[in-house]
Protein backbone atom coordinates (compact mmCIF):
# COMPACT_ATOMS: atom_id res chain seq x y z
CA UNK A 1 0.00 0.00 0.00
CA UNK A 2 1.77 3.43 -1.15
CA UNK A 3 1.93 6.42 1.18
CA UNK A 4 -0.96 8.56 0.24
CA UNK A 5 -0.87 12.65 1.55
CA UNK A 6 -3.09 15.01 0.82
CA UNK A 7 -1.96 17.89 -1.08
CA UNK A 8 -1.91 21.55 -0.41
CA UNK A 9 -1.34 22.59 -3.84
CA UNK A 10 -3.85 20.74 -5.62
CA UNK A 11 -6.03 19.94 -2.93
CA UNK A 12 -6.22 16.34 -3.52
CA UNK A 13 -4.80 13.10 -1.95
CA UNK A 14 -1.73 12.08 -3.94
CA UNK A 15 1.07 9.11 -3.74
CA UNK A 16 4.23 10.07 -2.44
CA UNK A 17 7.19 8.58 -4.61
CA UNK A 18 10.56 9.66 -5.61
CA UNK A 19 10.87 11.39 -8.71
CA UNK A 20 14.25 11.56 -9.21
CA UNK A 21 15.93 8.59 -10.97
CA UNK A 22 18.21 7.59 -8.30
CA UNK A 23 15.14 6.36 -6.07
CA UNK A 24 15.87 8.80 -3.12
CA UNK A 25 13.04 10.86 -1.80
CA UNK A 26 13.87 14.54 -1.31
CA UNK A 27 12.24 16.28 1.64
CA UNK A 28 12.25 19.16 3.41
CA UNK A 29 10.48 20.94 6.15
CA UNK A 30 10.75 24.50 7.80
CA UNK A 31 12.87 24.51 10.66
CA UNK A 32 12.46 26.92 13.98
CA UNK A 33 13.56 30.62 14.30
CA UNK A 34 16.23 30.67 17.03
CA UNK A 35 15.42 33.53 19.57
CA UNK A 36 13.35 31.87 21.91
CA UNK A 37 12.20 28.38 22.88
CA UNK A 38 10.07 26.61 20.36
CA UNK A 39 6.60 26.03 21.91
CA UNK A 40 4.28 23.27 22.06
CA UNK A 41 2.25 24.47 18.77
CA UNK A 42 5.91 24.65 16.89
CA UNK A 43 6.61 21.28 18.02
CA UNK A 44 3.07 19.89 16.92
CA UNK A 45 4.67 19.96 13.52
CA UNK A 46 7.38 18.88 13.86
CA UNK A 47 6.53 15.25 15.73
CA UNK A 48 4.17 14.92 12.63
CA UNK A 49 7.52 15.45 10.01
CA UNK A 50 8.80 12.72 12.46
CA UNK A 51 6.52 10.60 11.93
CA UNK A 52 6.55 11.21 8.04
CA UNK A 53 10.52 10.39 7.87
CA UNK A 54 9.77 7.45 10.03
CA UNK A 55 6.88 6.41 7.31
CA UNK A 56 9.30 7.11 4.68
CA UNK A 57 11.85 5.58 5.38
CA UNK A 58 10.18 2.43 6.19
CA UNK A 59 8.30 2.64 2.89
CA UNK A 60 11.88 3.62 0.48
CA UNK A 61 14.64 2.48 3.19
CA UNK A 62 16.67 4.64 5.01
CA UNK A 63 19.52 5.39 2.52
CA UNK A 64 16.53 6.18 -0.29
CA UNK A 65 15.15 9.41 2.32
CA UNK A 66 16.92 13.15 2.14
CA UNK A 67 15.59 15.46 5.28
CA UNK A 68 16.34 18.71 5.21
CA UNK A 69 15.50 21.04 7.97
CA UNK A 70 16.51 24.42 8.25
CA UNK A 71 16.86 26.91 11.07
CA UNK A 72 16.25 30.61 10.48
CA UNK A 73 19.04 32.30 12.58
CA UNK A 74 18.79 35.67 10.90
CA UNK A 75 15.60 37.49 10.38
CA UNK A 76 13.80 40.10 12.22
CA UNK A 77 13.24 38.45 15.39
CA UNK A 78 16.86 36.84 15.93
CA UNK A 79 18.24 40.39 15.13
CA UNK A 80 15.54 42.00 17.68
CA UNK A 81 16.68 39.46 20.37
CA UNK A 82 20.31 40.34 20.04
CA UNK A 83 19.39 44.31 20.56
CA UNK A 84 17.35 43.67 23.42
CA UNK A 85 20.13 41.60 25.17
CA UNK A 86 23.14 42.77 23.67
CA UNK A 87 24.52 40.17 22.80
CA UNK A 88 26.02 38.82 18.94
CA UNK A 89 23.71 36.64 17.00
CA UNK A 90 25.48 34.06 16.64
CA UNK A 91 25.71 33.67 21.04
CA UNK A 92 22.11 34.16 20.53
CA UNK A 93 21.02 31.54 18.48
CA UNK A 94 23.40 28.95 19.24
CA UNK A 95 21.37 29.00 22.59
CA UNK A 96 18.28 28.44 21.61
CA UNK A 97 19.51 25.69 18.82
CA UNK A 98 20.56 23.96 21.72
CA UNK A 99 17.65 24.00 23.54
CA UNK A 100 15.62 23.23 20.36
CA UNK A 101 18.01 19.70 19.82
CA UNK A 102 17.63 19.09 23.41
CA UNK A 103 14.15 19.21 23.12
CA UNK A 104 13.87 17.53 19.64
CA UNK A 105 15.96 14.21 20.92
CA UNK A 106 13.69 14.23 24.15
CA UNK A 107 10.83 13.87 22.08
CA UNK A 108 12.71 11.23 20.38
CA UNK A 109 12.71 12.72 16.62
CA UNK A 110 15.07 11.99 14.19
CA UNK A 111 17.94 14.08 12.94
CA UNK A 112 17.78 15.44 9.61
CA UNK A 113 20.42 14.22 7.43
CA UNK A 114 21.21 17.74 6.30
CA UNK A 115 20.81 20.75 9.11
CA UNK A 116 21.60 24.15 7.22
CA UNK A 117 21.49 27.81 8.94
CA UNK A 118 20.69 30.70 7.04
CA UNK A 119 24.34 32.56 7.56
CA UNK A 120 25.63 29.73 6.22
CA UNK A 121 23.99 29.98 2.93
CA UNK A 122 24.55 34.41 2.64
CA UNK A 123 26.46 33.04 -0.53
CA UNK A 124 23.57 31.11 -2.05
CA UNK A 125 21.07 33.49 -1.39
CA UNK A 126 22.90 36.20 -3.00
CA UNK A 127 23.48 34.09 -6.35
CA UNK A 128 19.76 33.29 -6.29
CA UNK A 129 18.62 37.22 -6.28
CA UNK A 130 21.11 37.76 -8.95
CA UNK A 131 19.74 35.25 -11.24
CA UNK A 132 16.12 36.74 -10.31
CA UNK A 133 17.38 40.23 -11.12
CA UNK A 134 18.53 39.17 -14.38
CA UNK A 135 15.61 37.87 -15.56
CA UNK A 136 13.45 40.54 -14.69
CA UNK A 137 12.28 39.20 -11.97
CA UNK A 138 13.53 41.16 -9.06
CA UNK A 139 14.31 45.13 -8.71
CA UNK A 140 16.59 47.01 -6.60
CA UNK A 141 14.82 49.70 -4.62
CA UNK A 142 16.47 52.98 -3.84
CA UNK A 143 17.39 52.03 -0.32
CA UNK A 144 19.48 49.21 -1.55
CA UNK A 145 17.01 46.41 -1.10
CA UNK A 146 16.19 44.04 -3.65
CA UNK A 147 12.09 42.97 -4.10
CA UNK A 148 10.92 40.36 -6.02
CA UNK A 149 8.57 41.87 -8.28
CA UNK A 150 5.17 39.64 -7.56
CA UNK A 151 3.74 40.76 -11.09
CA UNK A 152 6.42 38.92 -13.05
CA UNK A 153 5.14 35.18 -11.58
CA UNK A 154 1.37 34.47 -13.15
CA UNK A 155 1.24 31.31 -10.93
CA UNK A 156 1.53 33.31 -8.13
CA UNK A 157 -1.52 32.49 -5.43
CA UNK A 158 -1.65 28.88 -6.39
CA UNK A 159 -1.16 27.27 -2.96
CA UNK A 160 -2.61 29.80 -0.88
CA UNK A 161 -5.40 30.44 -3.45
CA UNK A 162 -5.29 34.57 -2.49
CA UNK A 163 -6.60 36.50 -4.56
CA UNK A 164 -5.35 40.05 -5.61
CA UNK A 165 -7.56 42.01 -3.28
CA UNK A 166 -6.55 39.89 -0.37
CA UNK A 167 -2.90 40.26 -1.06
CA UNK A 168 -3.42 44.26 -1.16
CA UNK A 169 -4.50 43.56 1.98
CA UNK A 170 -2.98 41.15 3.96
CA UNK A 171 0.59 41.96 2.65
CA UNK A 172 1.50 45.54 3.96
CA UNK A 173 4.77 46.34 5.58
CA UNK A 174 6.42 49.00 7.08
CA UNK A 175 8.97 49.40 4.04
CA UNK A 176 6.27 49.61 1.38
CA UNK A 177 7.61 52.98 0.13
CA UNK A 178 10.65 51.48 -1.31
CA UNK A 179 8.68 48.95 -3.42
CA UNK A 180 6.99 49.38 -6.18
CA UNK A 181 4.17 47.36 -5.72
CA UNK A 182 2.46 46.74 -2.00
CA UNK A 183 2.43 42.93 -2.97
CA UNK A 184 5.96 42.22 -3.67
CA UNK A 185 8.28 40.81 -1.18
CA UNK A 186 12.04 41.61 -0.20
CA UNK A 187 14.63 39.09 -0.82
CA UNK A 188 17.68 41.54 0.36
CA UNK A 189 17.47 44.05 3.38
CA UNK A 190 19.42 46.84 2.92
CA UNK A 191 21.37 47.59 6.21
CA UNK A 192 19.97 49.45 9.05
CA UNK A 193 22.78 50.46 11.48
CA UNK A 194 20.09 51.19 14.27
CA UNK A 195 18.24 47.72 13.41
CA UNK A 196 20.17 45.60 12.47
CA UNK A 197 23.20 46.44 14.79
CA UNK A 198 26.41 43.76 13.02
CA UNK A 199 24.74 41.73 11.24
CA UNK A 200 25.26 42.52 7.49
CA UNK A 201 27.09 41.27 4.69
CA UNK A 202 27.72 42.44 1.35
CA UNK A 203 24.85 42.38 -1.07
CA UNK A 204 23.89 40.97 -4.80
CA UNK A 205 25.07 43.60 -7.90
CA UNK A 206 24.33 46.90 -7.37
CA UNK A 207 22.44 46.30 -4.21
CA UNK A 208 24.38 47.75 -0.89
CA UNK A 209 25.33 45.25 2.33
CA UNK A 210 22.28 43.96 4.61
CA UNK A 211 21.01 40.61 5.21
CA UNK A 212 18.24 38.14 3.11
CA UNK A 213 14.71 38.63 3.78
CA UNK A 214 13.54 35.36 5.20
CA UNK A 215 11.60 33.64 2.47
CA UNK A 216 15.12 33.41 -0.16
CA UNK A 217 16.41 31.55 2.76
CA UNK A 218 14.19 28.28 2.40
CA UNK A 219 14.79 28.29 -1.08
CA UNK A 220 18.44 28.91 -1.24
CA UNK A 221 18.95 26.19 1.55
CA UNK A 222 16.51 23.43 -0.50
CA UNK A 223 18.42 24.12 -3.90
CA UNK A 224 21.99 23.93 -2.48
CA UNK A 225 21.20 20.29 -0.43
CA UNK A 226 18.15 18.87 -2.20
CA UNK A 227 18.79 20.57 -6.15
CA UNK A 228 15.91 22.41 -8.03
CA UNK A 229 12.94 20.15 -7.62
CA UNK A 230 12.03 18.25 -4.40
CA UNK A 231 9.72 15.87 -3.95
CA UNK A 232 8.14 17.11 -0.77
CA UNK A 233 7.99 20.58 1.16
CA UNK A 234 6.03 20.87 4.51
CA UNK A 235 5.52 23.05 7.67
CA UNK A 236 2.83 24.22 9.85
CA UNK A 237 -0.29 26.10 7.59
CA UNK A 238 1.20 29.66 9.33
CA UNK A 239 3.33 29.23 6.58
CA UNK A 240 1.55 28.69 3.45
CA UNK A 241 1.09 32.31 3.13
CA UNK A 242 3.18 34.35 2.81
CA UNK A 243 6.28 32.15 3.08
CA UNK A 244 5.85 29.17 0.90
CA UNK A 245 3.69 31.29 -1.65
CA UNK A 246 7.04 33.36 -1.73
CA UNK A 247 9.12 30.17 -1.98
CA UNK A 248 7.11 28.99 -4.86
CA UNK A 249 7.73 32.13 -6.54
CA UNK A 250 11.22 32.69 -6.30
CA UNK A 251 12.67 28.82 -6.79
CA UNK A 252 10.29 28.47 -10.14
CA UNK A 253 11.61 31.85 -11.48
CA UNK A 254 15.05 31.82 -10.60
CA UNK A 255 15.20 27.52 -11.50
CA UNK A 256 12.73 27.34 -14.46
CA UNK A 257 11.36 24.03 -12.35
CA UNK A 258 8.68 22.77 -10.64
CA UNK A 259 9.84 23.71 -6.93
CA UNK A 260 7.58 20.81 -4.89
CA UNK A 261 5.95 17.92 -6.14
CA UNK A 262 4.21 18.09 -3.07
CA UNK A 263 3.12 20.19 -0.77
CA UNK A 264 1.95 19.23 3.08
CA UNK A 265 0.48 21.21 6.01
CA UNK A 266 -0.18 20.61 9.79
CA UNK A 267 -3.00 22.33 11.11
CA UNK A 268 -2.74 24.95 14.45
CA UNK A 269 -2.38 23.76 17.99
CA UNK A 270 -4.88 25.03 20.43
CA UNK A 271 -4.45 25.04 24.02
CA UNK A 272 -8.02 24.66 26.31
CA UNK A 273 -9.75 25.17 23.57
CA UNK A 274 -8.07 28.78 22.45
CA UNK A 275 -4.65 30.18 20.41
CA UNK A 276 -1.79 29.74 23.17
CA UNK A 277 -0.93 33.13 24.64
CA UNK A 278 1.19 34.00 27.58
CA UNK A 279 -1.22 36.37 28.89
CA UNK A 280 -3.68 33.50 28.41
CA UNK A 281 -1.74 31.21 30.75
CA UNK A 282 -1.70 28.51 28.44
CA UNK A 283 1.64 28.92 26.47
CA UNK A 284 4.13 25.87 27.13
CA UNK A 285 6.77 24.64 26.26
CA UNK A 286 8.63 21.13 26.58
CA UNK A 287 10.28 22.31 29.71
CA UNK A 288 7.35 24.08 31.61
CA UNK A 289 5.56 20.34 30.81
CA UNK A 290 8.11 18.30 31.79
CA UNK A 291 8.46 20.13 35.29
CA UNK A 292 5.18 19.76 35.48
CA UNK A 293 5.83 16.10 35.79
CA UNK A 294 4.37 15.09 32.32
CA UNK A 295 7.26 12.76 30.37
CA UNK A 296 8.47 14.22 26.91
CA UNK A 297 6.69 11.13 25.22
CA UNK A 298 3.31 11.14 26.87
CA UNK A 299 3.54 15.49 25.06
CA UNK A 300 4.36 12.94 21.81
CA UNK A 301 1.96 11.08 22.21
CA UNK A 302 -0.68 13.81 22.51
CA UNK A 303 0.74 16.02 19.92
CA UNK A 304 -0.01 12.79 17.70
CA UNK A 305 -3.68 12.36 19.34
CA UNK A 306 -5.61 14.85 16.60
CA UNK A 307 -5.47 14.16 12.73
CA UNK A 308 -2.55 16.11 12.01
CA UNK A 309 -4.69 18.08 9.18
CA UNK A 310 -7.47 19.25 12.11
CA UNK A 311 -7.04 21.85 14.76
CA UNK A 312 -6.27 19.91 18.37
CA UNK A 313 -7.21 21.24 21.30
CA UNK A 314 -4.31 20.25 24.07
CA UNK A 315 -5.16 19.83 27.22
CA UNK A 316 -3.34 18.84 30.53
CA UNK A 317 -6.07 16.24 30.49
CA UNK A 318 -5.05 14.58 27.26
CA UNK A 319 -1.30 14.42 28.93
CA UNK A 320 -2.68 12.55 31.80
CA UNK A 321 -4.61 10.45 28.84
CA UNK A 322 -1.01 9.93 27.08
CA UNK A 323 0.74 8.89 30.44
CA UNK A 324 -1.70 6.13 30.76
CA UNK A 325 -1.47 5.01 27.00
CA UNK A 326 2.31 5.22 27.26
CA UNK A 327 2.06 2.66 30.26
CA UNK A 328 -0.05 0.07 28.37
CA UNK A 329 2.03 0.40 25.62
CA UNK A 330 5.56 -0.52 27.97
CA UNK A 331 3.77 -3.20 30.20
CA UNK A 332 2.58 -4.37 26.94
CA UNK A 333 5.34 -4.97 25.21
CA UNK A 334 6.88 -6.95 28.34
CA UNK A 335 5.15 -9.72 27.91
CA UNK A 336 6.30 -10.24 24.37
CA UNK A 337 8.69 -12.63 23.30
CA UNK A 338 12.25 -11.02 21.63
CA UNK A 339 11.11 -13.48 18.38
CA UNK A 340 8.55 -15.95 17.24
CA UNK A 341 8.03 -18.41 14.53
CA UNK A 342 4.78 -15.58 13.89
CA UNK A 343 5.01 -13.41 10.41
CA UNK A 344 5.43 -9.97 11.19
CA UNK A 345 2.17 -8.45 10.05
CA UNK A 346 0.29 -8.43 13.43
CA UNK A 347 0.46 -4.77 13.83
CA UNK A 348 0.27 -3.64 10.15
CA UNK A 349 -2.91 -1.87 10.06
CA UNK A 350 -1.23 0.94 12.21
CA UNK A 351 1.19 0.90 9.21
CA UNK A 352 -1.76 1.34 6.45
CA UNK A 353 -3.66 4.29 8.79
CA UNK A 354 -0.55 6.30 8.69
CA UNK A 355 -0.29 5.10 5.03
CA UNK A 356 -3.68 6.33 4.42
CA UNK A 357 -3.37 10.55 4.85
CA UNK A 358 -0.77 10.44 8.19
CA UNK A 359 -3.80 9.32 9.95
CA UNK A 360 -2.07 9.03 13.79
CA UNK A 361 -5.65 8.61 15.51
CA UNK A 362 -6.56 5.67 13.16
CA UNK A 363 -3.22 4.45 13.60
CA UNK A 364 -3.54 4.52 17.62
CA UNK A 365 -6.62 2.98 17.26
CA UNK A 366 -5.24 0.33 15.43
CA UNK A 367 -2.40 0.03 17.73
CA UNK A 368 -4.64 -0.34 20.81
CA UNK A 369 -7.35 -2.64 18.99
CA UNK A 370 -4.49 -5.22 18.75
CA UNK A 371 -2.68 -4.76 22.32
CA UNK A 372 -5.90 -4.90 23.81
CA UNK A 373 -6.71 -8.70 22.15
CA UNK A 374 -2.84 -8.86 23.85
CA UNK A 375 -1.60 -8.65 20.42
CA UNK A 376 -2.41 -12.04 19.23
CA UNK A 377 0.52 -13.81 17.72
CA UNK A 378 2.48 -10.69 17.85
CA UNK A 379 6.60 -10.59 19.42
CA UNK A 380 8.43 -7.38 19.60
CA UNK A 381 9.79 -6.71 15.77
CA UNK A 382 6.35 -6.51 14.87
CA UNK A 383 5.57 -4.47 17.32
CA UNK A 384 8.59 -2.36 17.39
CA UNK A 385 7.74 -1.74 13.51
CA UNK A 386 4.61 0.31 14.67
CA UNK A 387 6.07 1.67 17.96
CA UNK A 388 9.13 3.39 15.57
CA UNK A 389 6.66 4.64 13.11
CA UNK A 390 5.21 6.51 15.45
CA UNK A 391 8.32 7.41 17.22
CA UNK A 392 7.17 5.99 20.46
CA UNK A 393 10.24 5.22 22.94
CA UNK A 394 7.86 2.13 25.04
CA UNK A 395 11.37 0.22 25.79
CA UNK A 396 12.53 1.35 28.62
CA UNK A 397 11.65 -0.57 32.50
CA UNK A 398 8.44 1.40 34.52
CA UNK A 399 9.55 2.47 37.68
CA UNK A 400 8.88 1.72 40.43
CA UNK A 401 5.22 2.28 41.76
CA UNK A 402 5.26 4.86 45.10
CA UNK A 403 2.67 4.25 47.51
CA UNK A 404 0.63 7.19 48.01
CA UNK A 405 -0.07 8.30 51.55
CA UNK A 406 -3.74 7.88 52.91
CA UNK A 407 -4.49 11.70 52.66
CA UNK A 408 -3.44 11.76 49.06
CA UNK A 409 -5.51 8.79 48.24
CA UNK A 410 -8.65 10.12 50.24
CA UNK A 411 -8.60 13.69 47.77
CA UNK A 412 -8.24 11.09 44.90
CA UNK A 413 -11.29 9.03 45.75
CA UNK A 414 -13.42 12.83 46.66
CA UNK A 415 -12.46 13.71 42.98
CA UNK A 416 -12.88 10.66 41.22
CA UNK A 417 -16.42 10.59 42.73
CA UNK A 418 -17.12 14.16 41.65
CA UNK A 419 -15.91 13.21 37.88
CA UNK A 420 -18.23 10.36 38.06
CA UNK A 421 -21.32 12.13 39.27
CA UNK A 422 -20.30 14.94 36.58
CA UNK A 423 -19.03 17.74 38.84
CA UNK A 424 -16.40 18.35 36.88
CA UNK A 425 -15.62 21.73 38.64
CA UNK A 426 -15.18 19.89 41.73
CA UNK A 427 -12.90 17.43 39.88
CA UNK A 428 -10.73 19.88 38.71
CA UNK A 429 -9.84 21.81 41.66
CA UNK A 430 -9.50 18.36 43.50
CA UNK A 431 -6.64 17.75 40.71
CA UNK A 432 -5.53 20.87 41.59
CA UNK A 433 -5.78 19.94 44.93
CA UNK A 434 -3.60 16.84 44.27
CA UNK A 435 -0.88 18.72 42.21
CA UNK A 436 -0.29 21.16 44.60
CA UNK A 437 0.36 18.18 47.03
CA UNK A 438 2.61 16.72 44.46
CA UNK A 439 0.48 13.71 42.89
CA UNK A 440 -0.54 13.26 39.46
CA UNK A 441 -4.12 11.20 39.50
CA UNK A 442 -4.15 9.51 35.98
CA UNK A 443 -7.83 8.69 34.75
CA UNK A 444 -8.40 4.88 33.09
CA UNK A 445 -11.71 3.41 31.98
CA UNK A 446 -11.68 1.23 35.04
CA UNK A 447 -10.09 3.75 37.80
CA UNK A 448 -7.45 6.02 38.45
CA UNK A 449 -3.94 5.81 39.03
CA UNK A 450 -1.41 8.13 40.91
CA UNK A 451 1.91 8.84 40.25
CA UNK A 452 4.20 11.43 42.05
CA UNK A 453 4.90 14.53 40.35
CA UNK A 454 8.91 14.61 38.80
CA UNK A 455 10.39 17.30 41.00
Amino acid sequence: MPIRLHDSLTRASRELKPAQPDGIFRFYNCGPTVYAPAHIGNFRTFVVNDVLRRLLELEFGPGKVKHVRNLTDVDDRTIGQTQKEKRPLAEITKKWTDLFHADCAALNCLLPHAEPTATGYIREQVSMIEVLMDKGNAYRAADGSVYFKVSSFDGYGGLSRIKERELLVTDTTADSDHKNSVSDFALWKAYKPAEDGDVRWPGPRGAGEGRPGWHIECSAMSKALLGDTIDLHTGGVDLLFPHHENEIAQSQCCNGTTFAHHWYHSEHLLVNGTTMSKSKGNYYTLGDLVAKGYSPMAVRYALLSGHPRKQLNFTLDSLHAAESAIHTLRAFRATLPATSTAAHHVFEPVIAALHDDLNTPAAFGALFTIVNRKGGEADRVSFDRAIFALGLDVSGAQPAKTEAPAAITALAEKRWAAKQSKDFAAADALRKELAAAGWSMLDRKDGYSLEPLKK
